[in-house]
């Protein structure tokens, strides 16, 4: 798949996703448990409690995502990240004993997955500016435990703007805008059940 910066950045479907998918994206946010990572004085279980609903997230992600989309986007090996948040994890001696399952919809077509994957890009991108917060937490200021929320390094603006371009070349040859938006909310809305079942279970 080839792409051209110039013309597919200012791609209409790309304004149109991120506006479509602005609601459920602010919802997400809202949540406690996205918010206590962006606090001024973030704890440690927190983060961890964080990480481990996030490795649940990027673990269903590289199961039943990926494999649909290996043929479409070149990089996506690159892209992994359960890893990451496994050697965080493992910095902070937090034991994860089970899996939650976060994504319900198992078989998904091409456009669907990439919605789903907008939104998993998308938080590499958000990870950057969380990142220069929770690296004033003492125990993680000497650049360990931060593995996943440093995404791609200096690469992570890159990163974002080569898949953007990806997703709106294949969106302009195969007019599936509204199954791929259809995806990016569902992601959306997943990881907001995911989190805030988890917040319900806690009190």
């Amino acid at each position: 798949m080839t792409t051209n910066t110039n013309t597919l950045l200012s791609s209409d479907f790309l304004t149109d996703i991120k506006t479509k998918t602005a609601d459920s994206h602010k919802k997400l946010e809202s949540l406690s448990v996205s918010a206590s990572i962006l606090s001024p004085d973030m704890k440690i279980e927190d983060y961890a409690h964080y990480l481990s609903l996030m490795h649940d997230v990027h673990k269903n992600t590289e199961e039943i995502v990926y494999p649909i989309l290996s043929d479409i986007i070149p990089d996506l090996e690159q892209r992994k990240k359960k890893h990451l948040i496994e050697e965080d994890l493992l910095f902070l001696n937090h034991n994860k004993k089970a899996s939650s399952v976060v994504f319900d919809r198992t078989e998904m077509s091409v456009p669907f997955a990439l919605g789903v994957l907008y939104v998993i890009e998308g938080s590499s991108l958000g990870g950057r500016f969380i990142l220069k917060n929770i690296v004033k937490n003492p125990t993680l200021s000497n650049d360990q435990g931060v593995s996943y929320f440093k995404g791609y390094g200096d690469k992570t603006g890159s990163y974002w703007k080569n898949f953007l371009n990806m997703l709106a070349e294949y969106e302009q040859n195969n007019n599936f805008a509204n199954s791929i938006i259809e995806g990016a909310v569902y992601a959306f809305d997943s990881i907001y059940n995911h989190f805030g079942s988890i917040e319900k279970n806690e009190v």
